[in-house]
């Protein structure tokens, strides 16, 4: 049965869902590349569809002139190419965890802040880590869950059941975690009771479901404030988290310090992590999702971004 719970959505073997499934055998035999392949393969497929995906292309720009209006146009276009090369690689990262042996990464990956997370565990009312959409994807979830004794981790149904399935199930496979629809407020406030650690990327545009808007990068961004409603009604410890490739191709997770009285002030909370996601992009910032349209929802009476 597919994971998502669209009861609308046809069966898996479904004739329309055929070349979903040719995407995914596809993928699958792309995980068994060594890394080094991948890596160069994610680098020309990057570069390929810099050129192809013109519109794509447009939104990560004005994404970057906005929140780095010092580069000129001959900078931001580099920079666009290298996030196209970055998600690339990202997505065939995320085929090798979704298929193949993640415990070499997990042991090698350069962690900081193991400190900050021993100390908010201590507290025993579970952990809340907020994220952000950088480009090693899946990937990055065990390389996270890996130091995480109870793990969970929030997600959005894929529209297509096929694709749903190859995702979740890949997820799943690691360390026993857990996932959550972001509608499951409530199981995720009893396994945040219970201890449990959840990994929360709350840094896309969600439309009509925007509360506030907070600086990001100088511009005012629409923003959810889930995490601050589950942290103040379970009384989990917040940390927010950090995951990159870095240039030599190693790996990178970070750890922030535990966010003191987190949960009390709703807009307060949305700057911390937005100002934390901004931090982690300053440090390479062809590793964010920037083909994503961030600044979508705009405030009233602001001008469109795209």
């Amino acid at each position: 049965m597919p994971l998502s719970s669209n009861k609308k959505a046809p069966h898996l073997w479904h004739p329309r869902l055929w070349p979903s499934w040719a995407l995914v055998f596809t993928l699958y035999l792309l995980s068994f590349l060594p890394m080094a392949a991948k890596q160069k393969l994610g680098k020309r497929l990057g570069r390929l569809l810099n050129t192809k995906l013109k519109s794509r292309a447009r939104v990560a720009d004005r994404n970057l002139a906005k929140c780095f209006p010092e580069l000129d146009e001959k900078a931001r276009s580099q920079l666009v190419e290298d996030n196209f090369v970055a998600c690339s690689r990202g997505l065939l990262e995320s085929t090798h965890a979704w298929w193949q042996d993640m415990a070499p990464y997990c042991e090698a990956a350069e962690v900081q802040g193991l400190e900050y997370l021993r100390e908010a565990r201590s507290k025993g009312k579970g952990v809340l880590l907020i994220g952000g959409h950088y480009s090693i994807f899946d990937f990055a979830l065990p390389l996270v869950a890996c130091h995480l004794s109870k793990p969970g981790y929030v997600y959005r149904p894929n529209n297509n059941p096929v694709i749903d399935r190859m995702i979740e199930n890949g997820r799943r496979r690691h360390f026993g975690i857990r996932p959550f629809a972001k509608r499951e407020l409530r199981p995720m406030v009893s396994f945040l009771k219970k201890g449990g650690e959840i990994w929360f990327a709350c840094d896309q545009d969600f439309g009509g479901k925007t509360e506030l808007f907070v600086p990001f990068f100088g511009v005012e961004t629409g923003c959810i404030t889930s995490p601050s409603y589950i942290a103040k009604v379970s009384g989990a410890s917040v940390i927010c988290v950090s995951h990159l490739r870095m240039p030599g191709g190693s790996y990178q997770v970070a750890f922030s310090p535990v966010q003191v009285d987190f949960g009390v002030d709703k807009h307060k909370d949305t700057e911390i992590w937005n100002r934390y996601i901004e931090d982690a992009i300053r440090e390479q910032p062809d590793q964010y999702l920037w083909l994503h349209k961030r600044f979508k929802t705009r405030p009233e009476g602001a001008s469109k971004v795209y």
